[in-house]
């Protein structure tokens, strides 16, 4: 199906449908999760730490979502979710109320799915769900510093997305979000596009994403639509005009035995405005298991390498390896208690927050936890026990 006539076929097809209110179905459901742990961190810019750390296993989370059926096999559908740290009750994005997900759509059975707001990127709901996502918790098991945006943050503002049905195993998805500047109509936007398929135990994914900054000189801007974590890793390079992210992934199940390889390519690319001028690239190679022991214990490992390239004066690239770990028991169908352990070797150099010049060695930072508090040097440990509940 060429790209040009998908909306129109979708929308034509919904509007062709005639809703009868007597035999529509409606369904809404509340949601959410609430997930704490006590955290220990060997290294937090020069000392260990003990602390709590909110949503580690799983985000903590409210939730609402609904749909209606509107006949001929269409369905009207909204999600709103935002996002809340346990510890002291502040909403996840200060001045946001629903800053995790808020989209509103239509689905025909035939012909797919259309949806309007902000959303998960494709590249993150098809190549990230079989990275380390489902099986290992962004607060350690990300990649460091989430630097191929792999975890669960990749969303999108101001976004239409169109998800094809699922025809033999394949589904097709592509989002554009609209940057929204007067004149500028690329600047700020974001775009992603990405297809899966199954078969029998296999699982493929492939998926690009590319997000376009605000054009705001020295500084990656927040008025951008798609997110962008920021940490050590790529403090030199927040200047980009545009950061793009091409990743692929693949699971085999043996049973109660599942492994998958990875891997991602991250550039970030520079501009006039940039406070550096070579286009900078993080290759990412990653490898998970999980072992189901029984319904109510499950275990899982990786391992993921990230390097860098030389550029920008940097002569001796930046290169990671790291180590996670988690045991999940489930007391019940909602309440899980859950062990962490992660471990983050860095060598090498990378560019600091003053672009080309400042040169800077390398250091560890485990998953997504250390971001903003990373080890003083080239080793990082954290390891945690924790509680989840959801509802």
């Amino acid at each position: 199906m060429r790209k040009g006539v998908v909306v129109p076929t979708v929308v034509s097809a919904l509007l062709s449908a005639t809703p009868i209110a007597a035999l529509a179905q409606t369904s809404f459901t509340l949601y959410g999760a609430v997930d704490n742990a006590i955290a220990y961190t060997s290294n937090q810019k020069g000392k260990s730490n003990v602390y709590l750390k909110s949503g580690s296993l799983e985000s903590s989370k409210f939730g609402f979502k609904g749909s209606e059926d509107l006949g001929g096999g269409n369905q009207a559908f909204f999600r709103l979710e935002s996002g809340f740290n346990v510890n002291n009750g502040a909403m996840s994005d200060a001045g946001y109320i629903f800053s995790r997900l808020a989209y509103v759509g239509v689905n025909n059975d035939r012909y797919g799915s259309l949806t309007l707001g902000r959303q998960y990127t494709p590249y993150l709901l098809y190549v990230g769900a079989l990275g380390a996502a489902p099986a290992l918790t962004g607060a350690t098991g990300a990649h460091p510093g989430d630097i191929d945006q792999l975890d669960v943050d990749s969303r999108a503002s101001n976004a239409v997305t169109y998800t094809s049905p699922n025809i033999a195993g394949l589904q097709v998805s592509t989002l554009y979000a609209l940057g929204g500047v007067a004149g500028d109509f690329p600047s700020g936007n974001t775009f992603s596009t990405a297809l899966k398929y199954n078969y029998n135990q296999l699982a493929l994914a492939v998926g690009y994403l590319k997000v376009t900054n605000n054009d705001t000189p020295g500084k990656f801007s927040t008025n951008a639509t798609g997110t962008f974590d920021q940490s050590p890793i790529n403090a030199g390079y927040v200047s980009a005009h545009a950061v793009q992210y091409l990743a692929a992934a693949a699971n085999y199940t043996f049973g109660p035995l599942l492994v998958g390889l990875n891997y991602a390519n991250v550039q970030y690319q520079p501009d006039a405005g940039s406070l550096f001028h070579d286009t900078a690239v993080f290759n990412n190679y990653g490898a998970i298991a999980t072992y189901l022991v029984n319904p109510a214990i499950s275990l899982a490992a990786g391992y993921s390498y990230t390097r860098a390239s030389s550029a920008n004066g940097v002569t001796d690239p930046a290169r990671f390896h790291q180590f996670s770990f988690e045991q999940t028991y489930s007391l019940s169908k909602r309440s899980t208690i859950y062990f962490l352990e992660a471990y983050q070797h860095a060598t090498g150099q990378t560019l600091g927050p003053a672009g080309a010049g400042d040169i800077v060695n390398s250091v560890a930072m485990v998953g997504r936890i250390s971001n903003s508090t990373p080890s003083s040097g080239s080793s990082q440990f954290v390891g945690m026990v924790g509680f989840r509940h959801r509802f």
